[in-house]
């Protein structure tokens, strides 16, 4: 996928349609306290792969992309959406004219 670096976009802080500069985040980091891993770590302990077999070396063949806007004006950073999974990203250079 590509994806220009400046596009024009409404600003949530500004209330109003700005340029904005793209920037790609990894997205947020899994906190390993949530209450579900406590459990899964908790059934997995003891009985070898007992209630489910092991999880090891099943990942999802992409990583979750966060796209951040940055607002040229208020300099003010957001996000759209939850993000999507993307094998390629690619933010294309702006063209300049002569």
């Amino acid at each position: 996928m590509k994806a220009p670096k400046t596009q024009r976009r409404f600003c949530i802080y500004c209330k109003k349609h700005t340029v904005h500069e793209l920037k790609k985040s990894s997205g947020h980091k899994k906190s390993p306290l949530r209450e579900g891993e406590r459990r899964f770590h908790r059934k997995m302990k003891g009985f070898g792969s007992f209630p489910k077999s092991n999880p090891k070396d099943r990942e999802k063949p992409t990583r979750k992309l966060d796209l951040r806007y940055k607002c040229q004006e208020c300099k003010k950073e957001h996000n759209v959406g939850k993000g999507f999974r993307v094998k390629k990203f690619e933010i294309l250079a702006e063209k300049k004219e002569k």
